[in-house]
């Protein structure tokens, strides 16, 4: 493989093997690994900095990539991780470096890059992987250089992924470049509290974190680390399993369970490692795991990504503005859909109304109606405009998009209540018929029924890539088949009829 004169040297391979102990290249793709790259980006920013250089990290991801690994197997998976990892290696110069950063992310560090360079070389790999897969598979790419917009190994990454989480959103595909946006800053310095009932653990990581220019606050006990997080305001908790009295699981429990308390980001980190104790950590409300001991490059990295997770939920002041903001993402990707979450939130609402709901039924067909094509941002834009049949590969993919919604929107499982079952079941039907899980009868709500018939009409009456708007009448004549069927509710039927007349 191409390897950097700059970057890479007996020395570096050495530390890297020193403090990692494990080989330094990833076996399915052929690049570097994960470790290797991080040792590789502090070695590199150093440089920089010696002689004032600028580069560029990129990081690559395939898109729908998960969906091929279950509709083609994960033999097809690992030979397109392994042929995205041969084409940026044949795009790339011999002084930059690409190792696997993640799953199917692979990282790309341009040395003496800067944007334009960058771009240049990303849209040649991003040309040769869409060549290679036309109409199955796409990347994207998301960008951040250095000093520019970081100047720590942490928070160039940070960047990087912020880019191409902004390239996915809007439609992949692309390659994106970090933009800064105006957000609200920590006010204070972050404020990490260390949970151990070992004095020897708890000096480890408090001495770790200083270092990093964190606020730390110790506690050897649960009932210690309870009375703090009430008492002083905690952004992220390092808690060990195995305490006396009150184990980690009851702190993490209650911590979660509390409203001012549940965002706090909590790892928990223990020298337990059988799935039991993981599936117990998760079921607390987990926010992550770290084994002990601690790899100090892997721990401080989950610590900087989960604060800036917490820094952007301190910062989410309004959450149906950002339900609205990826709904909108999911239109401008569909031309033919234009207004189509509008309409069928207000005429689902109506009808919910109209049949007698409460009000919490009626808030939630509000929010499903909004949210509950979100999952098309999964769907690649070829199949949302595809002006004609969808072939069986494309309609797996097309129907995916109800469990990806729903998985979306989980994380906002308390704001969003009964508009997840909307989002997941909006294309059920009463007979068993739909998908995704081919629910029957009364394990359908009211509201995902409304919605099913709602969503159907509009679709029916507007234009879409591969037929004109029907009117209203057949429109009526279809769903009312569909009713005496046994696939949609007859009731509903009749009410949406009766609204719309």
């Amino acid at each position: 493989m191409k390897e950097s004169k700059k970057i890479i040297d007996s020395e570096h391979i050495a530390q890297y093997e020193r403090e990692a102990g494990v080989p330094f290249i990833d076996g399915p793709t052929g690049l570097f690994s994960h470790g290797f790259f991080q040792i590789s980006l502090e070695r590199e920013i150093k440089r920089s900095q010696r002689y004032g250089s600028s580069f560029t990290l990129a990081l690559i991801d395939i898109d729908l990539f998960s969906s091929f690994n279950r509709l083609q197997g994960y033999q097809y998976g690992d030979k397109m991780l392994k042929k995205l990892g041969d084409l940026i290696l044949e795009n790339i110069r011999e002084t930059d470096l690409a190792a696997r950063y993640s799953g199917d992310v692979i990282s790309v560090i341009m040395v003496n890059s800067k944007t334009e360079s960058g771009m240049d070389a990303m849209e040649r790999i991003r040309q040769a992987f869409e060549a290679t897969y036309i109409g199955k598979s796409t990347i994207s790419v998301g960008l951040a250089c250095y000093p520019e917009d970081a100047t720590d190994r942490e928070n160039l990454i940070i960047k990087a992924q912020k880019a191409l989480s902004t390239a996915k959103a809007k439609g992949k595909n692309k390659i994106q470049f970090f933009e800064p946006q105006e957000q609200a800053a920590f006010e204070d310095l972050p404020r990490i509290l260390v949970v151990d009932d070992e004095p020897k653990n708890v000096k480890l990581l408090d001495a770790l974190l200083k270092t990093q220019g964190y606020e730390v606050a110790l506690a050897y006990s649960g009932e210690e680390a309870l009375s703090i997080v009430n008492r002083v305001d905690i952004d992220l908790v390092l808690l060990d399993i195995m305490m006396p009295e009150m184990d980690g699981y009851e702190v993490c429990r209650r911590l979660k369970q509390g409203e001012e308390t549940r965002l706090i980001p909590i790892v928990l980190v223990t020298a337990l490692d059988d799935i039991d104790s993981k599936i117990k950590g998760i079921e607390a409300g987990a926010d992550d795991f770290i084994s002990k001991p601690p790899n100090k490059v892997e721990l401080l990295t989950r610590v900087k990504t989960l604060l800036n997770v917490k820094m952007l939920n301190n910062n989410l002041t309004s959450i149906e503005n950002v339900l609205f903001s990826l709904a909108n993402v999911v239109e401008a990707k569909d031309s033919y859909t234009q207004g189509h979450i509008e309409r069928v939130a207000s005429l689902a609402r109506a009808l919910g109304k109209r049949m007698g709901l409460s009000k919490k039924e009626i808030h939630a067909l509000r929010l499903g109606g909004i949210l509950h094509d979100i999952g098309k941002l999964a769907v690649p834009e070829s199949i949302l405009n595809k002006p004609g049949p969808l072939d069986p590969e494309e309609w797996e993919i097309m129907k995916e998009h109800s469990n990806v919604g729903y998985n979306i929107s989980l994380p906002l499982k308390k704001n969003l209540g009964r508009a997840l079952d909307i989002i997941k079941n909006h294309h059920e039907k009463l007979d068993g018929s739909g998908y995704p899980d081919g629910l029957k009868g009364d394990e359908l709500s009211m509201s995902s029924r409304i919605m099913a018939v709602v969503d159907i009409y509009d679709a029916l009456i507007t234009n879409r890539p591969y037929r004109k708007g029907m009117r209203k009448e057949k429109a009526f004549e279809i769903l009312t088949n569909e009713a005496e069927e046994g696939k949609l509710d007859k009731k509903v039927v009749e009410a949406l009829i009766k609204s719309v007349s």
